[in-house]
């Protein structure tokens, strides 16, 4: 009989890489008693993305971030995590901080990395090289002997930091990570997740703090009483939303100056702004802003006039006007 013809091969290199994301949310709810906490949300975050979930206290972030680590489940919807329907099945891919801080408070900060080290699956002989090399890099090398507890909370809260990341993980889940740190701190954990994320980590990170987004996120999710209100790349957000902020610094007094703009058409607001020591201006939905900037400095004697960049909060208050107020409180409880 007839050799049956083999068929041709085909090149490795002609076959499409096939990517599947690293989180993929579909139709999303959750609620408690009466209460609607999710409702419906769709997310797709990418391998090697920087993802912030953003929203006021009680928008759902944390709910959402439960879900996704199967610590809670959703009444309805379908959630993928590495591939995997549940990321119990990918958690030793997963790098995991959750709201509630907690470290073991007696062990010595050394030992108690080095167990969660080791619980990891951390190769024994990169153990204590990774552990010192991250507490050298969060400024606690000295803490190696001391107790968890002796530690201050923002301390106790880099420690932790390290504890989820210290495997390397393929993703990094961080709720509120930067609640509670002083200003040198909350940088110092930023330049940390921006390097996790170039050595190739995905990150998804939750924040009601909207400038903490913009300085490090690449693409944002809001969203506001469990529903998704904005999903974009954070540059095409600041691109979309006209800037409609002018900040007006006067020559002589400012009072005359407020005055004066106050009365300009175009105007919805203006008042004193002490941390830029100049007037903020605020403009009227529909009006030109740089029409706006040469009214302003027509307006009264200026030592400088400029359009101020918009901002998270900025679009937050043209998507849901009167909530706005919420943004920046700090975390109380969970969302």
């Amino acid at each position: 009989c007839a050799r049956r013809k083999r068929p041709d091969r085909i090149p490795l290199r002609s076959l499409a890489v096939i990517t599947m994301p690293a989180i993929q949310l579909s139709n999303l709810t959750k609620t408690f008693g009466t209460k609607l906490a999710v409702d419906r949300l769709a997310m797709t975050i990418d391998e090697g993305s920087l993802l912030g979930l953003i929203g006021p206290n009680g928008a759902g972030k944390t709910t959402t971030i439960r879900m996704i680590m199967s610590i809670i489940f959703p009444d309805s919807g379908t959630i993928s995590v590495l591939g995997k329907a549940s990321a119990i099945e990918s958690k030793d891919l997963i790098g995991y901080l959750p709201e509630e801080r907690g470290v073991y408070k007696k062990m010595k900060v050394g030992a108690f990395l080095t167990y969660i080290a080791r619980l990891k699956s951390v190769p024994e002989a990169e153990v204590q090289t990774r552990v010192r090399a991250w507490l050298d890099r969060v400024a606690l090398a000295d803490t190696y002997k001391k107790r968890c507890e002796e530690l201050s909370k923002g301390m106790q809260q880099k420690v932790q930091f390290i504890a989820s990341v210290i495997h390397q993980p393929r993703l990094g889940i961080l709720d509120e990570p930067f609640s509670g740190l002083d200003p040198v701190n909350a940088r110092l954990l930023t330049r940390e997740i921006r390097g996790l994320r170039e050595r190739g980590t995905t990150i998804l990170f939750s924040t009601h703090q909207m400038r903490t987004a913009e300085d490090l996120c690449d693409r944002v999710v809001l969203i506001h009483r469990g529903e998704k209100v904005l999903a974009e790349p954070l540059a095409s957000i600041l691109r979309r939303f006209d800037p409609r902020t002018v900040l007006a610094e006067p020559a002589q007094d400012h009072a005359a100056a407020e005055g004066a703009i106050g009365r300009v058409p175009g105007v919805q607001s203006c008042g004193w702004n002490e941390a830029a020591k100049a007037l903020q201006v605020r403009l009227a939905e529909g009006t030109d802003p740089q029409a706006g900037l040469r009214d302003v400095l027509a307006a009264a004697p200026m030592r400088r006039v400029e359009l101020r960049r918009t901002t998270l909060d900025e679009v937050f208050v043209q998507l849901v006007g009167g909530d706005a107020d919420v943004l920046g409180q700090e975390e109380v409880g969970g969302d």
